[in-house]
């Protein structure tokens, strides 16, 4: 057991291990010394250790035995404990000890993996709860492509955090408190008398009716009176006006749960309403640590830096995103006990999270150290263009609706495959399933695999080929792989359990050690909270793949099982990578 425990985490976090060992012999009297491992250029090794330079920088003028950086290194290389992982170091340059790992121990660990699931392949992360506030769209609007991005990041991100062991709670923090809810509420009760038993279809379209209210509202001072009175009625509590408030949001929400169907998306819905009753504690406890002060008729936080102060209750003695946010934010610190909370909006938000962000510090909720837990993260991410270069948009300018985008791109794939002659090989249902699987990855990765703080372009074309980095040309290659399994005709179940796994070929070795750094990648794409990373990994997994399969024959060769038991890794590995970016895999195509 002893032995094991020592072989968890990613493969950085293992070698970090033992350069640790050895700093710790090599100048035991520098205790806060954190080893630096790095990937480095294959020509050198696989893995570099980088502390010689920064050793010697600390430690000279000490009455150090040490007489330079390269010493320093050399040290270090001898002090390494033995271990299986590695097959030999060097000393390059300035002291850096490049690592080349052992071809048997590579192996040993794919095959180990094979056996015992992915899941062992997790990395260790520093937190246990945390909280992901995404999607989060307005009630009585519709999803449109810019829900899409906070969408499909927050999924992501929560997949992967989730896959480390860490447990996430998917927040809707959805657009539900508000003046609107005034006009809409009027206007329900003035179109439909007998509102209580009609249906979503006599409302009909959501997004129509609030145009209509909206209209009503800035053109008839009348309507616009009843609808300020109807706020003041619903935030009092008046149970007509709370009934109707809840079944303009249940209609709302049917609309969301369309799409979230159609993109596998899991979210539990807290929005702003649920911290409403919490607000007022959460503004004493801001006042009692002497941050809200009175300007212009408002209870505001001045913050540093900033030009204007962040609002917390309005002259009117309203309340807003300010109020809202900061006391979700108590909520989950101090009733949810999250150690991290991660907000996946639009970069134009982002000052609005700095501030409210600084506000907690100062109150003393967060530390003020970034990189101490608790803390809270702002994920932004940039605008999805149109083909013109500006905001995607339909041609009558409106926004575009989710819906119609994703069943759009699925039907697309269903045609492509129509064309292919997939109607005449597969069921019904086989068909409707791949058209969905690929349609709906294609949209999501079109998206992931850019950094999320760009713009990107959205083009049906470019996401829907089958060649370069798209997901139609990911889950190609990883049908490809299991193809090439069944071909075979062994069974793979048996080989994993009988099989061994050789690297003698250079593009063996080469997939083997990029496999093996999965969870790493994982780990990369946490910390900074950036889906591409895991993308680009996927990328060139099946790039080193390709290269494998071009030069190592497979079946029928004398290298067979090994070869296919390298092959199921990748694909299993693949498989792992679409499912933490929300993408369902095909098989066969």
């Amino acid at each position: 057991m002893a032995a094991d425990e020592e072989n968890t985490g990613s493969l950085k976090q293992q070698l970090a291990k033992l350069f640790e060992a050895s700093l710790r012999a090599t100048v035991p009297e520098e205790l806060d010394v954190e080893p630096l491992i790095a990937a480095c250029n294959p020509r050198f090794g696989d893995y570099q250790c980088n502390n010689a330079m920064s050793l010697w920088t600390k430690i000279k003028g000490k009455g150090t035995e040490f007489t330079g950086p390269q010493p320093i290194g050399r040290a270090i290389m001898k002090n390494l404990p033995a271990s299986e992982m590695i097959e030999s170091c060097t000393i390059a340059g300035p002291g850096f000890v490049n690592v080349v790992l052992s071809k048997q121990w590579i192996a040993k660990s794919i095959q180990k993996m094979l056996i015992d699931g992915i899941q062992t392949w997790a990395p260790k992360l520093p937190v246990k709860r945390a909280v992901v506030d995404f999607s989060s769209p307005n009630i009585a609007k519709e999803m449109h492509v810019g829900h899409l991005r906070s969408t499909i990041i927050g999924d992501t991100l929560a997949r992967m955090l989730e896959f480390s062991n860490v447990e996430v709670l998917r927040r809707n923090h959805v657009g539900d408190w508000g003046t609107q809810f005034g006009m809409l509420i009027e206007y329900l009760f003035e179109r439909f008398p007998d509102w209580e038993v009609i249906s979503d279809q006599a409302i009909g379209d959501l997004e129509a009716f609030y145009k209509a209210s909206k209209q009503r509202f800035d053109t008839d001072p009348g309507f616009k009176e009843r609808a300020q009175q109807a706020v003041v009625s619903l935030q009092g509590g008046e149970e007509k006006y709370r009934k109707a408030w809840a079944q303009i949001c249940e209609i709302s929400r049917r609309g969301y749960e369309r799409v979230y169907q159609r993109l596998g998306v899991q979210l539990e819905e807290k929005g702003e309403s649920f911290y409403n009753p919490y607000i007022p504690e959460a503004l004493e406890a801001l006042s009692n640590a002497g941050l809200i002060e009175e300007s212009e008729g408002a209870r505001v936080i001045f913050i540093e830096g900033k030009n204007i102060p962040l609002i917390v209750v309005k002259k009117d003695g309203g309340y807003n995103y300010a109020s809202t946010d900061l006391t979700a934010l108590r909520y989950r610190l101090n009733k949810e006990k999250a150690e991290w909370m991660i907000y996946v909006t639009d970069v134009g938000q982002r000052e609005h999270f700095e501030m409210f962000f600084t506000a907690a510090k100062r109150a003393g909720w967060l530390p003020a150290d970034d990189n101490m837990y608790p803390k809270v993260s702002h994920v932004g991410f940039g605008l999805v263009l149109g083909e013109d270069g500006k905001r995607f948009r339909t041609r009558s300018t409106e926004v575009v609706k989710l819906v119609d985008l994703l069943d759009e791109a699925k039907s697309r794939c269903k045609a492509a495959l129509i064309e292919r002659g997939k109607a005449d090989e597969w069921t019904g249902e086989e068909l409707e399933k791949t058209a969905e699987a690929v349609g709906y990855g294609a949209v999501k990765y079109a998206d992931l695999k850019n950094n999320r703080l760009t713009n990107y372009t959205f083009n049906f074309d470019q996401m829907l080929n089958d060649k370069g980095n798209t997901a139609v040309y990911l889950l190609y290659a990883h049908a490809r792989i299991c193809s090439i399994i069944r071909k075979s005709g062994k069974d793979i179940e048996e080989l994993k359990k009988t099989g061994k796994i050789e690297l003698a070929h250079p593009d063996e070795r080469a997939l083997g050690l990029h496999l093996l750094q999965f969870a790493e990648i994982v780990e990369e794409a946490c910390t900074n909270l950036l889906p591409n990373v895991l993308c680009e990994y996927l990328y060139n997994l099946s790039e080193y793949f390709t290269k494998f399969y071009s030069n190592c024959q497979v079946v029928g060769s004398a290298e067979e099982t090994s070869r296919l038991l390298l092959g199921e890794a990748t694909a299993v590995v693949m498989r792992k990578c679409f499912n933490l970016l929300g993408i369902v895999p095909v098989y066969r195509i």
